[in-house]
């Protein structure tokens, strides 16, 4: 029973950094110029919300009556999408690019210590299968963001 609910911790916290990412992708998706990132950033906010939901029904059939809906309003990805807002503003899109980076950097991190914990078979794969994606979603942004410095 303990260890069912370090698991479902560990899933609303996942979910927390998905929401969050969800959140800014979508926010710097409506704020770059260039047009392919526009969908690039779209397809990323609708990828973390479609993982956030497989979360969030795995943490529901282990028994969690209700599993993390929100982003966190602390921690280092919460810090990283607000700074994201001020790039924002800035309508630079290599600013941007950077500050998804930092975003991603943090949910690389938090899917890597997910990966650390002891989980059952199933969340096991499924975080794995998530985490691999999440991490070239970040090698992407960042080969992105070299790319939009060199210009």
């Amino acid at each position: 029973m303990a260890k069912q609910k370090e698991i479902i911790s560990t899933l609303n916290s996942l979910i927390e950094t998905l929401k969050d990412g969800q959140e800014g992708f979508k926010q710097a998706a409506e704020a770059v110029k260039d047009p392919s990132l526009k969908s690039l950033f779209s397809e990323f906010s609708l990828q973390r919300s479609q993982f956030a939901g497989e979360l969030q029904a795995e943490a529901l059939q282990m028994g969690e009556s209700e599993p993390e809906e929100s982003s966190s309003a602390s921690g280092a990805m919460h810090r990283a999408w607000i700074n994201l807002k001020s790039a924002v503003t800035s309508g630079d899109d290599h600013a941007i690019l950077a500050e998804c980076e930092r975003g991603e950097d943090s949910a690389v991190k938090e899917y890597k210590e997910a990966m650390e914990e002891d989980l059952s078979s199933p969340v096991r794969d499924l975080i794995s299968r998530q985490y691999a994606r999440v991490q070239s979603a970040h090698d992407r942004i960042k080969q992105l963001r070299d790319a939009a410095k060199a210009s």
